[in-house]
C-alpha cells in the first residue's frame, strides 16, 4: 500500500516512468491510446511522424492510488527490429513494463521471453512487468491459447491480462495493478529510508536489494 502523504495534495505528483515494449503491430500504441484518450478510437497506425520516425514517443496520464498522487509517464517505443537499440536504451531507468504480443501472431507471442532478457538487462532485475496478451477481440483469428499466456507469466512471476483495445477489455485494470506494484514498492524503499535516515545502525526491515 502506498505511504499516505506521499504525493499527496499540495505536493507534486510521484513521477513514474512506463515502457511499452513488444514486437512491432501487437497494438501497443492503440492499448496506450486507449488507456491516456480515453475519448479517442483505437489507433490502427501510428499516430505521428515523430513516433513512425525515431520509434519512440510518450503521452501522460494523472491517476491518484490511497491517497497517492502519480503522473504516469508511458513510453511508447517501436517493435521493429531497425528500431530495436533505440527502443531498449529508453528501458533504463523505468520503474515499469508492459510486455505485449497480439494473441493472432505467435512469433510475437514467442519473441516475449528475448523482450524480458532485454528488460532485465537494461532496467535490473527488480522492475514490475506485466505481460499483455492483446486483441483478444479477434477470438477467430487466435494462434496463442489464454493458458500459455498465463503459463510464460507464472514462469516469470508477473501479472497476465488479455486485452483489447479496440473493445476497451482489462486496459484500465492491467494499468492499475501495474501502478500499485510499483507504488506498493517504491512505498517500501522509501519507509526503508527513512528509517536508515533515523538510525544509520537500524538494520533495513524491507525491501532489501
Amino acid at each position: 500500500m502506498a505511504r499516505q502523504g506521499q504525493g499527496g495534495a499540495g505536493c507534486p505528483p510521484l513521477l513514474l516512468k512506463v515502457v511499452m515494449a513488444g514486437e512491432a503491430c501487437v497494438g501497443k500504441t492503440s492499448i496506450v491510446r486507449r488507456y491516456t484518450e480515453p475519448g479517442s478510437p483505437p489507433a490502427g497506425a501510428p499516430t505521428s511522424s515523430y513516433l513512425a520516425t525515431i520509434g519512440i514517443d510518450f503521452k501522460v496520464k494523472l491517476v491518484t492510488f490511497n491517497g497517492t498522487r502519480v503522473k504516469l509517464q508511458i513510453w511508447d517505443t517501436a517493435g521493429q527490429e531497425r528500431f530495436r537499440t533505440l527502443s531498449t536504451s529508453y528501458f533504463r531507468g523505468a520503474q515499469g513494463f508492459v510486455l505485449v504480443y497480439d494473441i493472432t501472431n505467435l512469433d510475437s507471442f514467442h519473441n516475449i521471453t528475448s523482450w524480458m532478457k532485454d528488460i532485465h538487462e537494461k532496467a535490473g532485475d527488480e522492475v514490475d512487468v506485466i505481460l499483455l496478451g492483446n486483441k483478444c477481440d479477434k477470438e477467430a483469428e487466435r494462434v496463442v491459447p489464454k493458458q500459455k499466456g498465463e503459463k510464460l507469466a507464472w514462469e516469470h512471476g508477473i501479472p497476465f491480462f488479455e486485452t483489447s483495445a479496440k473493445d476497451n477489455v482489462n486496459i484500465e485494470n492491467a494499468f492499475s495493478v501495474l501502478t500499485k506494484e510499483i507504488l506498493e514498492k517504491k512505498s517500501c524503499v522509501l519507509y526503508d529510508l527513512d528509517v536508515v535516515a533515523l538510525n544509520e545502525n537500524k538494520k533495513r526491515t524491507c525491501c532489501a536489494f
